[in-house]
């Protein structure tokens, strides 16, 4: 009965984890990793239109809100230009995969070919959705790193602590951010594909959605900045015996 609910809910859980995962193993490299990854694999998701939770809403959102939780990660242990690294490799990631799927429709397909129909059918609709996307991801995600700084600069001056409010930072500059990339990419990538009522229902569920994997990703970054903690730490003593030996 709440099989998609489930596989929501599942789907949340194992990607955020997949980005600590990949964070932990290779460091700001798993998250530029996870970018790549996520961007491609959001922008075919968003084709599919499923209820659940009792609202009508497009995939890819779980996915789209994993890259925010990226930068946010970057932003918090690196710095601004390496979380603005990640949305230039988005960006350069959607323009080639699109490009490059765009190239798969020019074939004449065998005869024996059963693939190439479902290859044209969701593919024939990406060009539309891949310049809405880029367009979005990079004034939305660009807004957000630069949300995500200026909420930092607030409360450092403010409480004097550049380690506290952590979640105020990583919640209060993504869920603006997500606010604008609803009504942007709905908008733009719809506009004449379904009628008013059906976008206003998308736009809605998905922001609800993103206000949910918005707070639901703050273990996370919490959890992120304790890895590198501890990583730095364990460099630290490495080093120590290094030198002793």
């Amino acid at each position: 009965m709440y099989h998609n609910e489930i596989i929501l809910i599942l789907s949340l859980l194992i990607t955020y984890s997949s980005v600590l995962v990949l964070f932990h193993i290779f460091q700001e490299h798993g998250l530029y990793l996870w970018t790549i990854i996520a961007t491609i694999a959001a922008n075919i998701e968003v084709l599919i239109v499923i209820n659940a939770f009792g609202m009508e809403m497009t995939l890819g959102n779980i996915l789209f809100a994993s890259t925010f939780l990226v930068t946010d990660i970057l932003s918090e242990l690196y710095g601004k230009k390496a979380a603005q690294t990640a949305v230039y490799l988005g960006i350069a990631t959607s323009v080639v995969f699109t490009l490059i799927s765009q190239s798969w429709l020019l074939y004449s397909p065998n005869e024996n070919d059963f693939a190439a129909p479902a290859i044209r059918t969701i593919f024939s609709n990406t060009p539309r959705l891949m310049l809405v996307s880029v367009a979005v991801y990079v004034v939305v995600q660009l807004f957000d790193v630069w949300a995500y700084h200026k909420w930092w600069a607030f409360t450092k001056e403010k409480f004097g602590d550049s380690k506290r409010f952590l979640w105020l930072r990583n919640n209060g500059s993504t869920l603006f951010s997500q606010l604008l990339n609803t009504l942007l990419f709905t908008w733009g990538a719809f506009l004449g594909v379904y009628d008013t009522a059906t976008m206003i229902s998308i736009a809605v569920s998905s922001y609800i959605i993103f206000i949910i994997t918005s707070i639901a990703d703050t273990p996370f970054i919490y959890l992120a900045r304790r890895l590198h903690k501890n990583q730095g730490k364990a460099r630290a003593f490495q080093k120590s015996n290094q030198k002793m030996a």
